[in-house]
């Protein structure tokens, strides 16, 4: 726990529920800013601060520090900006989806394990910045089956349910791939589509290595249309996840 801020709202005499009024978010939201690591957005910052009557700097010391790569952060500024996203993923659950244990466990199978900690927590900052703004944006997701297939049973069965939950979001919609679907144009790899508020819409893709952000985005569009017209319907992804879960 943050005790900084555990001991801030026990002064003010604020709870999770008080401060989430106040400051117009969920109380879900509210009460992680109490967790170690978890730091409202920056709109939020100083209004949460004052209600507790604090410096942002004495509630979240390193508030100012990116913990993200220096290669991503060019993306994240876009990403929580965006009017619109649009995301594919061929083996993995996309990160805006993920659950914390689902999160850890992707990391820490790969390069970056030893800075594990730090990972997860830019990845769950990621998504409060994209889903809990006072107007989210439309996000879209396409999934391929493949991706729900890979991990245990107990760490699925729980980020399946997650998925599940997330698709009945007014605001995203998420869309299986079925392997029956044969072979499609995504196979080549994971991209996403960001819609900016100025009308241009920009493209980030992923390696192994790192990402990079593209403003040659006709290929991707192509294959976006590709990709989402081969997956399930809305409704029946989310038939699709409850069963699948139950099945885990």
């Amino acid at each position: 726990m943050n005790r900084a801020v555990m001991a801030a709202m026990n002064e003010a005499g604020e709870t999770a529920e008080s401060l989430a009024g106040q400051v117009g978010v969920d109380p879900k939201t509210a009460a992680r800013w109490a967790s170690h690591g978890r730091v409202p957005q920056t709109r939020h910052r100083a209004q949460v601060a004052a209600i507790l009557g604090k410096d942002i700097d004495e509630l979240w010391p390193d508030v100012l520090k990116r913990r993200e790569p220096a290669w991503f952060r060019a993306w994240t500024d876009i990403e929580r900006e965006a009017v619109g996203l649009r995301c594919y993923e061929s083996s993995v659950i996309p990160g805006l989806l993920q659950t914390e244990a689902y999160a850890r466990a992707v990391i820490t199978s790969g390069p970056l394990s030893a800075d594990a900690g730090v990972y997860v927590e830019t990845r769950l900052r990621r998504q409060e910045a994209v889903f809990d703004r006072p107007r989210p944006p439309m996000t879209v997701f396409v999934i391929d089956e493949a991706a729900l297939c890979r991990g245990p049973a107990d760490l699925m069965s729980a980020q399946i349910d997650h998925l599940a939950a997330m698709a009945q979001r007014p605001n995203v919609m998420v869309h299986v791939i079925p392997l029956n679907a044969g072979l499609h144009p995504g196979q080549a790899g994971p991209f996403v589509l960001a819609a900016t508020p100025d009308g241009v819409t920009v493209g980030y893709l992923d390696d192994q290595a790192a990402g990079r952000i593209t403003n040659e985005v006709a290929p991707l569009w192509a294959v976006w249309d590709t990709v989402r017209s081969v997956a399930l319907p809305r409704d029946q992804t989310v038939e699709f996840l409850r069963a699948r879960a139950w099945m885990t």
